[in-house]
């Protein structure tokens, strides 16, 4: 019998058709990985099962809806009876728009609000009976995390909650969307086991995967193409008749190396860049960071790794100027000790971040390009760049491949496409400190092949590199020393 079937559609997404005369047909009994190139239109299918997205063209039908209504189950639209699990969900209970991604650390030491714990995240719209409940969140790991504020969350956790509420809710149909994300080794087979036994029960899945994470029960993978790439858009100031912002990259021989020297800007910055002694971070009763002591020197390449709460994100934002709990430590940046009068902003010129927790909080409607050019001022706001740093925007477009993606609106894009365009962000202004935190999620193989050749290639001798990975294949060749946390120590 067919749960869906997608019949010569036209599928449009922000005025672009991602998909012609589109033919797919699920049955019961299958359980469907869907596959595919950074871009080419995975998350925008599984929102087109969900109504988010018209089909200009073609049919769209669901014969189980009208089996769970002769049923007498409420099967009116789609969000009645499928779950569907995001890699950046806002919704009534929770949204990111309107905050900002150092209140994550602030909320931990803040006793004037009641933030939305992860207990009530959990049980808003879901009554599964307490068993089940308590079982699903010992399952996934959370079960020592339901009083926590959901914001404090790290990426890996916020992930597993967001599971957990999904399979609470008992949906008829479950489509995930790249779900092993931020999930350490044993947490992603743990939860592909997990999902493999559910499929077993008969639970109709969905799932949005790399190719080299499609679980052995699945039966059935759509593979989708690489959509063709639109020529770049010409460079500002420069009339239509002008060369596009392509021309800017290298030659197909290879990416050629910037002559902009870098960025260098305040005091220290010639110092040892991270320089911490004995630090202790503690929340709640808990301690997220035990006595940690690290220096990393100017031009090293570390691997920083652990599991999912092992207390990676906690220690990044020590070193981004962004946690309050760094003037209460040890913490020497750049030589200059936390609260001996420096400001945040002169930690953050010296730094240039990418991290998943920053991902989610960048809401600005802004253009790839000015995305971009955020880098230069650690600001989210949008302001002037000059032709030269016009230029570094460009060049950094094009070694990524995504200079045709230059003026369409960040939210726009592919979580693959966004990610390339925040990675652009934090190299843009040639930071002392470069800090990429899962850098290469919601990329292709090829993209990630790519990047990673580029940071070998391109970053400066005497540029710092902190490079935070659940996968070790993802590590630049570059990285030569390993800072490894378990429980918030220095394993």
């Amino acid at each position: 019998m067919t749960v869906f079937e997608l019949t010569n559609a036209t599928i449009v997404r922000d005025g672009r058709p991602v998909f012609q005369q589109f033919n797919w047909t699920v049955r019961e009994g299958e359980a469907w990985a869907v596959v595919g190139p950074t871009g080419s239109g995975k998350t925008t299918l599984a929102e087109a099962l969900l109504g988010r997205h018209s089909l200009h063209g073609g049919a769209l039908a669901w014969p189980l809806f009208d089996r769970l209504r002769a049923a007498g189950r409420r099967a009116d639209y789609a969000s009645q009876v499928i779950g569907h699990v995001t890699f950046k969900e806002d919704s009534r209970l929770f949204s990111y728009a309107g905050r900002y991604y150092q209140q994550r650390f602030e909320f931990a030491d803040s006793d004037s609000d009641t933030p939305l714990s992860l207990d009530r995240f959990l049980r808003t719209g879901t009554h599964a009976p307490e068993a089940r409940r308590a079982a699903l969140h010992e399952r996934l790991g959370i079960a020592g995390l339901v009083d926590q504020p959901f914001m404090t969350l790290s990426n890996g956790q916020t992930r597993r909650a967001r599971l957990a509420r999904a399979l609470l809710a008992e949906p008829e149909l479950l489509v995930l969307d790249d779900p092993f994300i931020g999930l350490d080794a044993a947490a992603r087979a743990d939860f592909a086991a997990l999902l493999g036994e559910l499929v077993r029960d008969g639970k109709r899945v969905v799932l949005i995967c790399r190719a080299d994470t499609v679980p052995a029960w699945v039966t059935n993978v759509l593979e989708l193409p690489r959509q063709p790439t639109p020529p770049a858009p010409p460079p500002e100031g420069r009339g239509g008749n002008a060369r596009d912002a392509s021309s800017d990259a290298p030659e197909a021989s290879g990416l050629r190396r910037s002559c902009s020297p870098p960025f260098r800007e305040g005091p220290g910055v010639g110092s040892a860049p991270i320089e911490l002694r004995d630090v202790t971070v503690t929340h709640a009763g808990h301690t997220i960071l035990d006595r940690v002591s690290w220096t990393v020197r100017a031009g090293e390449r570390w691997a920083v790794l652990g599991p999912n709460g092992s207390g990676k994100s906690t220690l990044l934002s020590l070193l981004c100027g962004d946690h309050p709990q760094a003037y209460a430590n040890d913490v020497n940046l750049f030589g200059r000790r936390r609260g001996s009068g420096e400001t945040i902003w002169d930690v953050k010129r010296n730094v240039g971040l990418l991290s998943p927790e920053f991902h989610l909080y960048f809401t600005e409607p802004l253009t790839a390009a000015r995305t971009v050019a955020t880098g230069f001022f650690d600001a989210l706001a949008d302001r002037p760049t000059t032709p030269e740093q016009g230029a570094r925007i460009r060049e950094l477009l094009a070694a990524f491949g995504i200079a045709h993606l230059a003026d369409r609106t960040f939210k726009q894009l592919s979580t693959g496409e966004q990610r390339l365009v925040l990675l652009a962000r934090a190299l843009v202004k040639r930071p002392p400190l470069v800090i990429l935190d899962e850098p290469f999620q919601g990329m292709d193989a090829d993209a990630t092949t790519h990047c990673r050749e580029w940071l070998d290639r391109e970053l400066g001798a005497d540029q710092t590199l902190l490079f935070v990975t659940h996968e070790p294949s993802e590590l630049p060749r570059s990285v030569s020393q390993t800072l490894r946390l378990a429980r918030g120590r220095v394993v």
